[in-house]
């Protein structure tokens, strides 16, 4: 390290504010609650357990019911869309860390994952499925599985989340106590006549809504041999067996291996079916004398530390064979075959996540025709919605985040739009161009394109969202752009749109010279739809008066009104009835280029448009009309062109009087706009030369 840089950083050093360590304590102590900690680890007797039982019987829920619950116990909301019902579930905006995995645009893929859930809940067949959410790189999967994964840790340590299992006393040590290792539920202790009788009580109607409560199978093979041993013991009084057992509260964690497994793929020279099932203890081989004996054995494969939670398999598809026959009697029976045992009850999810290349093989393989037959698949593609997808990006390049460094306005929803426009497949109308469609699925209106032919678009294209560029990719190039871009620099959208092209010569994903030809031609699209966005954005800032628009939007809409109706309009003025003001309305619509002799369509279009939100007890707002709002702001424009020559900043000849004016608009644009200086003279320099060649009247 230099020498003067070295300087520079004792210096920092030197100046770093102490460390208090009774402020630290403090907080600890403040974030800590001690109260709680005695109920989140509640140990009692089984009698006791019944107790609460009696009380709460869900607590008793199976993996699945206790998953839909914890979703559904965070609220959702329903709406429409394009005229179909949709839902949206607040648990997948991540409220369990504050958004941090949040999800965007992926509603009709969750609604589908929480019907798999409701579905396995009240038993009607899904929970022997192995769910596999299927999807382009990127597309959110295995997030999906991190938000249920922490969701349900969370859930665990919740009133209504509550979740037990049971310790038994070590005969060779009073004082000592050994937990379950498969984390049982309890009542499995209850022989099974008996507890179909206390099931039947449980399931009253007046006793628990809902699905019904059900706790199958047996313990594992270590209770199992641990109670037939006290059984044996007490000459078989079940009584004295179950004085033996304490009953504690459980709390599911990934990090202590509690209730969630993830299993991934190795080197199958690394990984055997173990890593599942469990495996031999040979320390204990000696101790017990024999590799049968559950005590000599370790249940601590993912399957078994799994049970009464979720299992992950990423990218489950990549397994071997052997263990993807672990699966079918994991899926459809709910039971394991640990080595040397018999098979073993489990109660857990099995979710599992692909890319489309492993599906494809596998739908080829007819020797996986009973592994196929057992799988959900639930699509996960990209989303199509611009403002969806900016909010992806938003999350991780933000003010907060992002310190130091200016990120110019538009600089993400340029990337997240050149994204979409690779993942929507042409339209078929001729006279419908891709950004068009864009502007469609992202809730825009267009002349003669209605909700239903937008539905008509979605189900011509079934693959969309199913390929094009990923958000990592996005990612990936905005954080080289920032890395490139010194502090108290600027970020445009142009330095990124440069650094996409860039990296697409080396993209892993595309095969084709035709592909990296048709997604460079979609840059060009979206630095043209780039310039008439800040075209129009200038000359906001040069009008500058939203109050003045809503005036010559609700002028325009009265006369429109009148036209239509064939009324006359009562001059607020002079309060005679006047014809409609011709001169005025098509001042407007020249604005957007609309002949005279299509007039009369427009005019009907708007009309129709306002009736239709009238009945749905909606406000008409201009901004919701994209043909009507350039319109307004164009006409608004050209009356107040003439206070400033943008042209001026071009030649470079501007005079004081022009660079006050010019001055007043930069401040606009970083007051309302989010502009800094920097990227404010730049935007202003880039229009102007728009306009000096030609591209729009000045």
């Amino acid at each position: 390290m230099p020498l003067k840089d070295r300087g520079k950083f004792e210096s920092k050093k030197d100046a770093s504010p102490n460390i208090d360590p009774v402020s630290i304590f403090s907080s600890v102590s403040n974030t800590v609650d001690f109260a709680s900690y005695k109920e989140l680890h509640w140990e009692g007797s089984f009698d006791e357990y019944l107790q609460l039982i009696a009380k709460n019987p869900k607590m008793l829920r199976n993996a699945f019911q206790r998953i839909y619950d914890m979703i559904i116990s965070y609220g959702f909301e329903e709406y429409t869309e394009h005229r179909e019902p949709m839902v949206r579930y607040r648990f997948f905006t991540d409220p369990v860390t504050n958004g941090k995995d949040s999800l965007f645009g992926l509603e009709k893929s969750l609604m589908s994952l929480v019907n798999f859930f409701k579905s396995a809940a009240f038993g009607y067949g899904t929970e022997k499925r192995i769910l596999l959410l299927h999807g382009p790189v990127g597309s959110a999967k295995s997030t999906i599985v991190r938000l249920l994964k922490k969701g349900l840790e969370a859930y665990s340590k919740t009133k209504d989340g509550a979740i037990y299992t049971f310790s038994w006393k070590d005969p060779n040590n009073p004082s000592g106590w050994t937990v379950c290792p498969m984390h049982e539920e309890p009542l499995k202790l209850i022989p099974h006549e008996a507890r179909q009788q206390v099931l039947k009580e449980i399931n009253r109607p007046s006793a628990v809504d809902g699905y019904e409560i059900r706790v199958e199978g047996d313990i594992c093979p270590f209770c199992r041999k641990t109670h037939n041993d006290y059984l044996q013991k007490f000459q078989g009084d079940w009584k004295k067996v179950i004085e033996q057992v304490r009953v504690t509260r459980l709390l599911l964690s990934e990090k202590d291996r509690v209730g969630i497994g993830t299993f991934q793929p190795k080197d199958e020279k690394n990984q055997d079916s173990t890593e599942l099932t469990g495996d031999i203890n040979y320390r204990k081989i000696a101790e017990y004398g024999s590799d049968s004996d559950p005590r000599a054995f370790n249940f601590d494969g993912e399957f078994n530390v799994a049970n009464r939670g979720i299992i992950e398999f990423i990218e489950v598809l990549k397994l071997d064979v052997a263990f993807l026959y672990d699966l079918l009697g994991a899926s459809q029976e709910h039971v394991i075959k640990p080595k040397k045992f018999s098979q073993t009850d489990i109660d857990e999810v099995i979710i599992g996540h692909t890319n489309e290349p492993e599906y494809k093989r596998l739908q080829n393989n007819e020797l996986m025709e009973a592994f196929r037959d057992r799988t959900l698949k639930i699509d996960v593609p990209y989303t199509l919605k611009l403002d969806k997808e900016i909010r992806i990006y938003e999350r991780d390049y933000n003010r907060e985040k992002v310190k130091g460094k200016h990120m110019a306005p538009h600089t993400v929803e340029v990337c997240a739009m050149w994204a979409i426009l690779t993942r929507l497949a042409e339209p078929k109308k001729a006279t419908l161009q891709l950004m068009q469609k864009l502007k469609l699925y992202n809730g825009k209106t267009l002349p003669g394109y209605t909700e239903d032919n937008i539905r008509e678009l979605m189900l011509e294209s079934e693959r969309e969202g199913m390929e094009g560029i990923s958000p990592r990719y996005i990612q990936d190039k905005i954080s080289n752009t920032l890395v490139k871009t010194p502090a108290g620099g600027c970020i445009n959208p142009f330095m990124v749109l440069n650094e996409l092209e860039e990296g697409l010569s080396h993209h892993s994903l595309i095969t084709s010279d035709d592909q990296k030809k048709h997604i460079k031609e979609l840059l060009a699209v979206v630095k043209e739809e780039y310039e008439d966005i800040v075209k129009n954005e200038v000359q906001r800032a040069i009008c500058a008066d939203e109050e003045a628009i809503s005036r010559l939007c609700s002028n325009y809409i009265d006369n429109l009104k009148a036209y239509t109706q064939k009324e006359r309009l009562k001059n607020r003025y002079t309060g005679q009835d006047e014809e409609p003001d011709e001169r005025l309305m098509r001042s407007i619509e020249e604005k957007i280029n609309i002949e005279d002799s299509r007039k009369d369509d427009f005019r009907r279009e708007i009309m129709n448009y306002i009736g239709a939100l009238s009945l749905e007890g909606k406000k008409f707002d201009y901004r919701s009309n994209e043909r009507l709002q350039k319109a307004l702001e164009l006409k608004l424009f050209e009356d107040q062109k003439d206070t400033i020559k943008l042209t001026s900043l071009v030649t470079n000849i501007i005079d004081k009087e022009t660079q006050e004016k010019i001055d007043i608009v930069k401040s606009r644009l970083i007051k309302s706009y989010g502009y800094c200086d920097i990227c404010s003279t730049d935007v202003l320099s880039y229009v102007a030369s728009v306009f000096a060649r030609g591209g729009s009247k000045e």
